[in-house]
């Protein structure tokens, strides 16, 4: 037969090579991304014994271990003249939002192998519609933070209105990495067991149930390359008011390394996500 024959033909779709194309692609697929999304939430909620009630129920429980070791025991100060345990909860939500998001998104292409043979739609989808997930936990913890103030009788003031934007730092701080980790989970699935590794050690890496002022002038800068030391600082300063005062020239560092993972993770998503059904 000719090299013209049409039953030599093969027909591939993809995405659209340019950003702007690729950008395109994924909003004409929204609806999917809603219904994943969805799906997600109700999974989540559906089959677990106490429903909702474990949103609030881990982050109660880390609260109150952390607190007792490092108020208690390793009688660290506090900040802003708050009290300890609202120190930790200001360091431990925004780390659970990034922690869950990593493991979600990392897993999430593995996870959905069988639609993913099946039909076509751009894979960034999957990973930013596990995402929803952990929006929806970290909506549920806000009331632990809601307690916290009632209970010390803290009122914040209008830093709190900068929540949403610090909610968009945190979502970008997870999808970075967590774009990385789904592309490479699907090649070398031994990638599964080092997101836990890497959650088990970055709490003790990031000042959840520290303040940033502990650490010493000479290694601030190289703190601050950890995203999550940026991310928590101005979730401190949203939560503790003007008392508490970031180290801006560092959170900018996080906020630069933040954008550098994200552009790096979805490079090579979108390099690999085209091998993605012959690898699942």
């Amino acid at each position: 037969m000719s090299a013209a024959d049409p039953s030599q033909r093969e027909l591939i779709i993809e995405a659209g090579g340019s950003p702007r194309q690729y950008a395109r692609e994924v909003w004409r697929y929204r609806d999917l991304l809603f219904i994943l999304s969805w799906r997600d939430i109700k999974v989540r909620f559906k089959q677990t014994a106490i429903g909702a009630a474990w949103a609030l129920l881990r982050p109660l429980l880390t609260l109150i271990i952390l607190t007792i070791v490092f108020s208690k025991i390793a009688r660290l100060p506090s900040e802003a003249n708050a009290p300890y345990a609202l120190l930790v909860l200001s360091g431990l939500l925004p780390w659970q939002f990034f922690a869950a998001g990593l493991s979600d998104a990392a897993n999430s292409v593995v996870e959905n192998e069988k639609i993913v043979g099946k039909i076509y739609f751009p894979r960034l989808v999957i990973p930013v519609s596990a995402l929803a997930v952990c929006v929806v936990d970290f909506a549920i913890s806000l009331a632990i933070l809601a307690g916290i103030f009632a209970f010390y009788r803290y009122a914040p003031d209008w830093h709190l209105l900068a929540l949403p934007v610090i909610l968009a730092f945190a979502v970008l701080a997870s999808l970075g990495p967590g774009l990385m980790l789904a592309a490479l989970n699907v090649k070398y699935r031994d990638f599964r067991y080092v997101v836990p590794f890497l959650v088990q050690v970055g709490i003790y890496a990031s000042p959840v149930a520290y303040s940033t002022s502990l650490v010493p002038a000479r290694w601030r800068t190289l703190y601050y390359l950890n995203p999550m030391a940026g991310l928590i600082d101005t979730f401190r300063w949203t939560v503790l008011g003007h008392g508490y005062i970031p180290w801006w020239p560092g959170v900018a560092l996080s906020l630069i390394v933040t954008v550098a993972l994200l552009v790096i993770g979805m490079l090579h998503f979108r390099a690999t996500e085209r091998s993605f059904a012959d690898n699942l």
